[in-house]
C-alpha cells in the first residue's frame, strides 16, 4: 500500500479525513441524520472520479499538443437494483452507476474532442472503479 487517508469520527456521521496535509470534512445531509457540514462519501468518490478525469484530459492534451483550455466534469451517481439494469452483467444486489458529463473548452476540432472523450475513461480512478476491488478490514492495535 502506498498512501493512507486517516478518517476520524467521534460519533454521528460527521467525520474528518486527513490526506497528508489536507483536511476534508465528510457528512450526511440533515435529512439523513447528519449535520450537512461536508460532502457525503459518495460525493467525494464522484469528485475523485471527476478530478481524475479532468487531470487525465489535461495530461493527454498537453502531451499531444491539443488546444484544450479547460474541462468541466459533472459526475452524477445513483444506485439501482441489478435486475433492473439491462446492460449490466451482475444480476443480483445493486449496481452503482456514475454518469460523467464532460464539457471541453478550447478551439478543438470534432476529431480532437472525440479523442479526448475516449481518453477520459483512462483515468486511474475510473479504471479502479471498473476493476475488481478487494477491501480488507482489519482492527488496528
Amino acid at each position: 500500500m502506498t498512501a493512507s487517508v486517516v478518517v476520524h469520527n467521534r460519533g454521528g456521521f460527521r467525520s474528518e479525513a486527513e490526506a497528508g496535509p489536507h483536511r476534508i470534512v465528510l457528512d450526511e445531509p440533515v435529512d439523513f441524520g447528519g449535520t450537512g457540514q461536508g460532502p457525503t462519501p459518495y460525493d467525494l468518490l464522484a469528485g475523485a472520479l471527476g478530478g481524475c478525469t479532468a487531470m487525465t484530459l489535461q495530461f493527454y492534451a498537453k502531451r499531444d499538443g491539443l488546444p484544450l483550455e479547460g474541462a468541466d466534469v459533472t459526475v452524477s451517481h445513483d444506485r439501482q437494483h441489478a435486475k433492473d439494469c439491462a446492460d449490466c452483467v451482475t444480476q443480483a444486489g445493486y449496481i452503482t452507476r456514475f454518469r460523467v458529463e464532460i464539457a471541453l473548452h478550447g478551439p478543438l476540432s470534432p476529431e480532437q474532442r472525440h479523442k479526448l472523450l475516449q481518453v477520459a475513461g483512462r483515468c486511474p480512478v475510473a479504471k479502479a472503479l471498473q476493476s475488481e476491488i478487494k477491501i480488507d478490514e482489519v482492527l488496528a492495535d
